[in-house]
């Protein structure tokens, strides 16, 4: 069984999916890796760091593997060599990308989604969506404290006292909610809203203060799969009413809501950053996917009425050493736990197979591709 670990090559994209210590876990399991070379240099991690953990480091990985490792699905031109019916596992978009994960039914190739793992208690440590959320909750609160151009926490001097700032999260999954706990670990008076009523402990539970629509039903519980849904027409006005009243006392908002498949909601308008106070931040983690906030630029800072609006096409890529250990540990847990020995390879259940394979036998297979 040979694991390739592919190094990446979209843009902006500095992560890698396998680290030394994973390497070492999979060489135990009985398989063999080779990693590209220069794979790990974006994430501090050396060549040599890979030979020392029993890795091969090539230029050509793929040749001859039966599992390919990637961060984001890699083009079908760098599988050249790589045994037919291989795994390809790794953050695939299948929405976005859909004429590649076409290109991989045609080569033989079966592709793995890991984005589309099923939020399951088994399957926790396989999540990828959280594990790199995680992060990326925490990079947004330390962008914005840093464009901010004044100080988080409450600061009482013998010139006066400095107030905190105000931090309003908007959407409270795993993004949100270390947002949150960042937000209040700097010294920042935090709240935070969601569609979710179920949230409302949470947002507790980290000391932030809860704002929600009254009178008017969202959700009670988790969407489908664990995600948040689309609400009704009337949630949504409401919504946007008291989202209206409180984003103008705000110094800072992070904006997180995302739906899979979709485009991203619309949550804040451009004449509720109007009614911000100049020098207000505003980071939208759902630029690439369309934004929350209007008039917000993937990777570009943007300046509208005097707030300012940050948000990246990529923000796990900002923190790729963290990223990319976790990411990587998401892999080794995903496979480790199929692992059949007498096989010498995973072998997938059908509950968390089904739930990932989006290609198998020539075609795509998958049914929310299918439609």
């Amino acid at each position: 069984m040979r694991i390739a670990v592919l190094k990446e090559t979209a843009a902006g994209e500095s992560r890698v999916a396998a680290s030394p210590e994973t390497v070492k876990k999979f060489i135990a399991l009985g398989a063999s890796v080779a990693v590209e070379a220069g794979a790990g240099l974006s994430a501090a991690i050396a060549d040599a760091d890979y030979t020392a953990a029993g890795a091969e480091v090539c230029k050509d990985p793929a040749k001859g593997a039966d599992i390919m490792l990637g961060v984001q699905g890699p083009d079908v031109a760098a599988l050249k060599g790589a045994n037919k019916g291989a795994w390809i596992v790794a953050g695939h978009d299948p929405f976005g990308q859909r004429a590649r994960i076409d290109a991989y039914a045609k080569a033989g190739f079966e592709a793995l989604a890991m984005e589309f793992m099923p939020r399951i208690t088994r399957a926790q440590s396989m999540d990828i969506l959280s594990s790199q959320s995680n992060l990326s909750g925490y990079k947004a609160v330390i962008e914005a404290a840093n464009a901010y151009g004044r100080a988080f926490p409450m600061m009482m001097t013998a010139a006066g006292t400095v107030s905190a700032a105000k931090c309003f999260v908007m959407g409270v999954g795993v993004a949100g909610l270390q947002a949150i706990a960042t937000a209040r670990r700097l010294g920042a008076q935090v709240s935070a809203t969601d569609v979710r009523s179920a949230t409302k402990e949470q947002i507790m539970s980290l000391g932030a203060k809860p704002v929600f629509v009254e009178n008017v039903a969202g959700i009670e519980g988790e969407g489908a799969g664990g995600y948040a849904t689309e609400m009704s027409a009337e949630y949504q006005a409401a919504q946007a009413e008291l989202v209206s009243s409180h984003i103008a006392r705000q110094d800072i908002v992070i904006t997180t809501a995302l739906i899979p498949g979709r485009a991203a909601p619309r949550l804040v308008s451009d004449a509720q950053l109007a009614s911000m106070k100049p020098g207000s931040v505003v980071f939208d983690l759902a630029v690439a996917q369309g934004g929350n906030v209007e008039g917000s630029k993937a990777d570009e800072v943007v300046i509208r009425h005097g707030v300012k609006i940050i948000g990246w096409s990529n923000t796990p890529a900002h923190l790729a050493a963290d990223a990319s250990a976790l990411f990587s540990r998401n892999l080794y847990n995903f496979l480790s736990a199929f692992w059949d020995q007498d096989a010498g390879r995973p072998v997938l259940d059908d509950e968390i197979g089904n739930a990932v394979r989006l290609t198998l036998g020539g075609k795509v297979v998958h049914e929310r591709l299918l439609g």
